[in-house]
């Protein structure tokens, strides 16, 4: 699917349906469109799919172009089309479970570019996922989310992910790192599956916490603000069921389109590490390959 102003009718997956103000400018810094948002998302598709399946999908939407306000969007628009699976949950902290939320489920190239059409250029996700007839299992991958305080950047992340490595491999787990496309980095391990939440956020939680005692100029673990300067927070808390994280390859809505992008650990060791745009993450997934497919793969539990 090439790039291409004004609507377009277009069939995916055997649905057809209407891209709508295909010219309209979605990044004005980088002045990308939205026809050059659905071209990387239908190109990204083979990999981004797989890490967004059977996850309930929070999108965020800006319809007006990423220098002005977006607004998250959880429930499923009332005119989706039917094709688009859904799954309705209860509410977190709902009372007795009686308010519930209806999410999309985005399982082909055709739900995504539905969505994408709508401008929701960010897709978030649980760690943990849901079974066919909508039953919400174990995570399968645990997250740490590296969040730097100026003036410490992504030099620091990269340092504080060497040390969240180090200690996931003594427990058994393998890290894989993801640059936001925003500030900072997020480190996850893909796990069996078998575990449930509270488990795998304690054990988080715990290790945050222990890499802040025994590195505390570097890193923190306390969400407070003030303690953050110059440091990079270990946020262990999106590991709670009720939290999403930016899924891998997902764009962010930033100046410019940068990418929750999956990293080598050379590139982390590199001097110059920076954020990239989804331009250079379709030349790099078709020149190395998903970086992020061992997500998919969890065989691992976290130690209790």
């Amino acid at each position: 699917m090439s790039p291409e102003p004004a609507d377009q009718r277009i069939s995916i997956d055997g649905h057809e349906f209407t891209l709508k103000r295909l010219d309209k400018v979605l990044y004005p810094e980088a002045g990308t469109t939205k026809a050059e948002v659905l071209d990387y998302y239908a190109r990204i598709a083979p990999v981004l799919l797989p890490q967004l399946a059977d996850r309930p999908v929070t999108r965020i939407r800006w319809p007006d172009g990423t220098d002005s306000t977006p607004f998250f969007e959880k429930n499923v628009p009332s005119y989706a089309p039917s094709w688009v699976r859904t799954v309705t949950l209860p509410t977190p902290g709902s009372s007795r479970n009686r308010e519930t939320l209806t999410f999309p489920l985005l399982r082909a190239t055709a739900d995504l570019i539905w969505m994408a059409n709508l401008a929701a250029l960010e897709f978030h996700v649980p760690q943990w996922t849901v079974g066919p007839r909508g039953a919400v299992r174990n995570p399968t991958r645990l997250v740490i989310d590296l969040d730097p305080g100026p003036p410490a950047g992504l030099a620091e992340c990269a340092e504080a992910a060497h040390l969240i490595r180090d200690r996931l491999a003594e427990d058994g787990l393998t890290a894989i790192p993801v640059t936001s496309g925003s500030k900072g980095l997020q480190l996850y391990a893909p796990l069996d599956g078998s575990q449930p939440v509270e488990k795998v956020h304690g054990y988080a939680k715990r290790l945050a916490e222990s890499l802040a005692r025994s590195h505390p100029k570097l890193v923190v673990s306390n969400m407070t603000k003030t303690l953050r300067v110059g440091k990079v927070l270990l946020d262990w808390s999106q590991n709670n069921p009720a939290k999403t994280t930016i899924c891998p390859y997902s764009l962010r809505g930033r100046a410019r389109p940068w990418v929750a992008a999956p990293r080598t650990w050379e590139e982390l060791d590199a001097a110059g590490l920076r954020q990239l745009d989804s331009a250079e993450v379709l030349r790099r997934v078709q020149a190395e390959g998903d970086l992020a497919a061992g997500l998919l793969e969890g065989d691992a539990r976290v130690p209790v």
